[in-house]
């Protein structure tokens, strides 16, 4: 039971960053590296605001915030000085590197074991340590469900039905009067504050921060994202959300059960991201190589 609570207490995490992969890769069509950078942004932020007593439950819209401001960089290099998507990212995601260090105080790790979080406070402090996984699921159940029912209702609006055109069909969105580069940074904003958000649950559930925890996330948001569309595709009641959410959960069920496999043979627990590279290479396979779905 505690493994499967820790496989979907971690499925849930990283489904957030998945999220944020779905809107950049399968809707703007959009290669945006800098989530390997967004997602560790986001639990420096956290980390150092909760360090400097900020309420924990205010360091999820103050890490969101801060994920939308350098996915709007990353939007705005792109568009208005003209450079390319791919290299875009990749400018944003190594800036990111030296300003996660720089928030985090010049360290390379910031623990917050001491401090209160949405899951570490006076109401969970009595509970036993299985009433205390179980709560910590049911808190992010919550807040993911609440993410995936807001971005729903989002992308049926008026500026989310341009954010799809954007990526479908860039021509429709100059025709209806409205400029694709603003929209598009919009969309970029909306999936980098996603990736730092899950950054910032990541920080409080683990109860530090690292610079090297972003590292592969971009691998972890794309296997999500190909096994949530690929495996629920015939599933037409089921919202590609829910899909995408679902496909990470698999994809930490699949990664344990791998590294399981892996120890069985004597492969050290410090390779787990080739484990995790050999995990998403065949998936890629599997899948035919391709990943950009229709959304709803």
């Amino acid at each position: 039971m505690s493994i499967l609570l820790s496989i979907l207490t971690q499925g849930l995490i990283y489904s957030l960053m998945a999220l944020s992969v779905y809107i950049t890769y399968s809707i703007l069509d959009f290669p945006d590296l800098s989530v390997d950078s967004t997602f560790p942004f986001g639990a420096a932020v956290t980390a150092a605001a909760i360090v400097a007593g900020v309420p924990a439950p205010l360091t999820l819209p103050l890490s969101f915030a801060a994920g939308a401001l350098a996915g709007t960089a990353t939007g705005l290099i792109h568009v208005k000085l003209k450079i390319r998507d791919l290299l875009s990212g990749i400018i944003v995601m190594t800036g990111l590197y030296s300003i996660n260090l720089m928030i985090a105080g010049n360290k390379a790790n910031l623990p917050i074991y001491s401090q209160e979080t949405i899951f570490e406070n006076e109401m969970t402090a009595s509970l036993s340590s299985r009433s205390y996984e179980l709560t910590v699921a049911a808190i992010l159940l919550i807040l993911v469900v609440f993410v995936k029912i807001v971005m729903d209702l989002y992308l049926k609006t008026r500026s989310g039905l341009l954010l799809r055109a954007a990526g479908d069909n860039e021509t429709l969105v100059t025709a209806l009067a409205k400029d694709k580069g603003t929209v598009k940074i919009i969309g970029l904003a909306l999936a980098n504050g996603l990736a730092a958000l899950s950054g910032c649950v990541f920080c409080q559930q683990q109860g530090f921060f690292d610079i090297g925890v972003g590292t592969g996330t971009i691998v972890t948001g794309l296997a999500s994202v190909i096994i949530g569309t690929k495996l629920f595709a015939k599933l037409g009641f089921l919202k590609t959300t829910t899909a995408v959410i679902l496909g990470s959960v698999l994809y930490k069920a699949c990664t344990s059960m791998a590294m399981s496999i892996a120890q069985n043979f004597g492969i050290n627990t410090s390779n787990n991201k080739f484990v995790t590279a050999a995990m998403f290479l065949i998936i890629l396979v599997l899948s035919g190589r391709s990943f950009r779905k229709k959304v709803d």
